[in-house]
């Protein structure tokens, strides 16, 4: 059974906001923060006939205002046109001079605005959902590529390694092939050299 709505109203940086949720907790997690707001006295539930009415309208959405003003709660709201000086002035839920008696909503009203924010609540989390699921997959993906590019890294340098033990092996060849040349040319040399002295007398 849906739980019955309540409005929450904060003021984060440029703007009021606020919501209609079932719980404090519920809010504080609509806002995306894990500070309790309303034990600092930063948030609040409020009863101001016009702010629960928009909220009512579009549950489990924060709507936002200029911080400082007593404007209508908006889905998109301007930026404010003159930030507060008093500090009295950023307290959530600021209500003008007059005062209102709190709109009362039937039971199939509240009922309504429960289901909504509900669905809300799930459009957001499948919303999270997906969008951990593409982080996912991205994640996935790069480490493919990455794995595909060690791999080849890894094949190029074995290739490397085998051609160079070759040639070195050849060039081992080569140098051995030289000195054998060397040590035959110089036993000729000296033999041809003792027969050219001989030949002289």
């Amino acid at each position: 059974m849906a739980r019955k709505l309540k409005t929450y109203q904060t003021s984060l940086g440029f703007f009021d906001e606020a919501i209609a949720a079932p719980s404090m907790k519920a809010a504080l997690e609509a806002w995306g923060t894990k500070t309790n707001l309303f034990h600092q006295g930063v948030a609040k539930e409020v009863e101001d006939p016009e702010v629960v009415a928009a909220t009512m309208r579009k549950p489990g959405l924060i709507l936002r205002r200029p911080i400082g003003s007593n404007g209508p709660f908006k889905e998109r709201a301007e930026l404010p046109t003159r930030l507060p000086s008093d500090k009295a002035e950023l307290k959530p839920g600021k209500r003008p001079a007059k005062v209102q008696q709190p709109r009362k909503f039937d039971d199939k009203a509240a009922r309504e605005a429960a289901l909504a924010f509900e669905r809300e609540q799930s459009r957001r989390e499948s919303a999270r959902r997906k969008q951990e699921a593409a982080v996912a997959k991205e994640r996935d993906r790069r480490e493919k590529v990455v794995a595909k590019a060690q791999t080849a890294i890894h094949k190029a340098k074995a290739e490397h390694d085998k051609r160079a033990s070759t040639i070195e092996s050849e060039r081992a060849a080569l140098e051995q092939r030289s000195q054998a040349e060397n040590a035959r040319w110089e036993k000729q040399r000296k033999r041809l050299e003792m027969a050219l002295r001989r030949a002289r007398g």
